[in-house]
C-alpha cells in the first residue's frame, strides 16, 4: 500500500469533464449498447427477487419525489432510490457482466444511476452512452491502480470501485467541470466500502445498488460545490494507502487512448463468474471425449485464490448459495445442463443426482492459477484421465458474436416477462440508443 501518481485524481476529473464524446471510437459505443442490452435483461429477470421487494418497501417508508422508473414495477421513486433498487435488482441473480480491469461488475454500478439521472433530466441517448463509457474507464483506471491486492484484502471491487465509477459517469452526464468532477470522485471515495464476507447473502447485490446510488449522490453534491480532497486516491491516507493499491503513470497514460469496455465479459451462466471457468472446462471434456456421467469417478478442480475467495463455498443449501459453490455449479452443469436462472433455485440444489455428483468433485487451490483461470481433471472409472483449461475472462468473443449471444440471452430473460414482440422492439431501441433525443420515454417503457 502506498501513495500513487501525483495528480491522478485531478487528472481523472479532467478526463471526465473534457473528453470529447465524438472522439470516443464508434466500436466502444457498440460495446456499450451490448452491455446495456445485457443489463436490461438481467434487471428484468431480477426484478422479483425478494431483496428487491424489501428495498421497494423501504423506499415506500421513506417516501420522496417520483423522478425515475423502478424497472418492471410500474412505479417511480426518487432518482436516489431508483439507482439503489435497479442496481440491486440487476445484480440479484449474479448474471451480469464482469470486467477484469474493473475488479468486478461495472454495468450494475453505472447504468442504474445513469438511467435514473438521464430519465429525470431528459438527457440524450448519446450523452447517456458516453457517460457510461467515461465512468467505466475511470473505474477501470482506478481499479488497475488498486491492483488485485485490493480485492484479495477482502474488499468487493464492484462496490468500492463502483462508487467511483458511478460518480464519474454521473458527473459527466451532469456536465460538471474538472474541479467538480474531482470533488465527485472524492465524495465517492470517502463513502466506498463493501466486504466480500457477505457474498451469498442479499448484501452482495445491495453493494451494486449502493455504489450506484452513492456515486449519483456524490455528483449531485459536487454540482452544488460540496468540496472534497483533490488527491483522494493518491494522497496520504487516501484510497490507495488505506484500501490498497498504488497509482501508476501507465494507468493514467491510458486515459482516452484505450477503452476497456471492449474487454467486458458477459455471463452465460447465472452464477458467480468465478464458477464459470470450472464449468466450461468440465463441459468441454465431457463433450470432446463423449463421456457418460456414469463413467466419471472423480473430478478435480484447480482454481486460484481469488476464485476461491469469491466462490469457495463447499456446500449449498439454497439457490443463492449455489451461485458461489463451484462443486454445485459443475455438478449441476453436467447433470442438468441448466445453468441459467432455472438452475439456481432452492429445489434444484437439493436434486439427488446433482448432490451425488458433487460428492465426486474436489476443489483445490492452485497457486499457478490466476484470476478466474481453472484447470479441471476428470478421472474415469477405467483409470483414464482427461484435462481441460479455461479462462472465461480471456475467452471473449468478437463484437458481432457477442451481440448475438447477448441478444439471445436478453430475449430468453425478457420474452417471458414482456412478450417476444415487445422484447424485440425494446432491443431495437437499445441497439439504436444513440439516436434517442431523450432517454425518458425509453426508461418509462421499462
Amino acid at each position: 500500500m502506498g501513495e500513487g501518481t501525483p495528480g491522478l485524481t485531478a487528472g481523472l476529473g479532467k478526463f471526465i469533464a473534457e473528453t470529447d464524446s465524438a472522439g470516443i471510437p464508434s466500436e466502444a459505443y457498440e460495446h456499450a449498447k451490448v452491455a446495456l442490452l445485457d443489463w436490461v435483461g438481467v434487471t428484468v429477470a431480477g426484478k422479483d427477487d425478494p431483496l428487491v421487494g424489501k428495498l421497494i418497501a423501504c423506499a415506500e417508508t421513506l417516501g420522496g419525489r417520483q423522478q425515475a422508473t423502478i424497472i418492471g414495477h410500474g412505479m417511480q421513486k426518487s432518482v436516489s432510490q431508483a439507482a439503489l433498487i435497479n442496481g440491486a435488482a440487476s445484480h440479484a441473480l449474479d448474471y451480469d457482466d464482469t470486467l477484469a480491469a474493473f475488479l468486478g461488475h461495472p454495468s450494475v454500478t453505472l447504468f442504474p444511476s445513469l438511467l435514473a439521472l438521464a430519465e429525470w433530466q431528459q438527457k440524450s441517448g448519446e450523452a447517456f452512452l458516453a457517460a457510461y463509457l467515461i465512468g467505466l474507464q475511470a473505474g477501470a483506471t482506478i481499479a488497475q491502480c488498486a491492483g488485485v491486492e485490493h480485492y484479495m484484502a477482502g474488499w468487493h471491487g464492484t462496490s468500492t470501485i463502483g462508487h467511483l465509477a458511478s460518480a464519474a459517469g454521473c458527473a459527466r452526464l451532469l456536465g460538471l467541470n474538472a474541479q467538480r468532477s474531482t470533488w465527485a470522485l472524492g465524495l465517492a471515495a470517502t463513502q466506498a466500502s463493501g466486504l466480500k464476507r457477505v457474498f451469498g447473502t442479499m448484501c452482495k447485490p445491495f453493494h451494486a445498488g449502493r455504489a450506484s446510488q452513492a456515486g449519483l449522490l456524490s455528483a449531485l453534491l459536487a454540482q452544488q460545490d460540496f468540496t472534497s480532497a483533490d488527491d483522494v486516491l493518491e494522497g496520504p491516507q487516501g484510497f490507495f494507502q488505506v484500501l490498497g493499491g498504488n497509482g501508476t503513470e501507465e494507468a493514467a497514460a491510458r486515459l482516452g487512448r484505450e477503452w476497456d469496455v471492449e474487454g467486458l465479459s458477459q455471463k452465460y451462466h447465472a452464477s458467480c463468474h468465478a464458477t464459470h471457468s470450472p464449468m466450461e472446462a468440465a463441459l468441454s471434456i465431457v463433450e470432446k471425449e463423449g463421456l457418460c456421467l456414469e463413467q466419471i469417478a472423480a473430478i478435480r478442480v484447480r482454481s486460484s485464490q481469488l476464485a476461491l475467495d469469491a466462490a469457495g463455498k463447499k456446500e449449498a443449501s439454497t439457490g443463492l448459495e449455489g451461485k458461489f459453490c463451484i462443486p454445485y455449479c459443475v455438478a449441476n452443469a453436467l447433470v442438468t445442463g441448466q445453468t441459467g436462472n432455472q438452475g439456481f433455485t432452492d429445489e434444484k440444489v437439493r436434486n439427488p443426482d446433482v448432490r451425488a455428483m458433487m460428492q465426486r468433485i474436489t476443489v483445490v487451490l492452485d497457486p499457478e492459477m490466476k484470476a478466474l483461470e481453472s484447470q479441471v481433471e476428470i478421472e474415469a472409472h477405467d483409470g483414464r484421465l482427461f484435462n481441460a483449461f479455461s479462462d472465461v475472462l480471456q475467452e471473449i468473443p468478437p463484437l458481432e458474436t457477442k451481440k448475438t449471444r447477448v441478444k439471445n440471452k436478453y430475449l430468453d430473460l425478457c420474452g417471458p416477462v414482456m412478450g417476444p414482440e415487445n422484447a424485440e422492439r425494446l432491443a431495437d431501441q437499445i441497439l439504436g440508443m444513440e439516436k434517442l433525443p431523450s432517454v425518458r420515454s425509453f426508461a418509462r417503457s421499462l
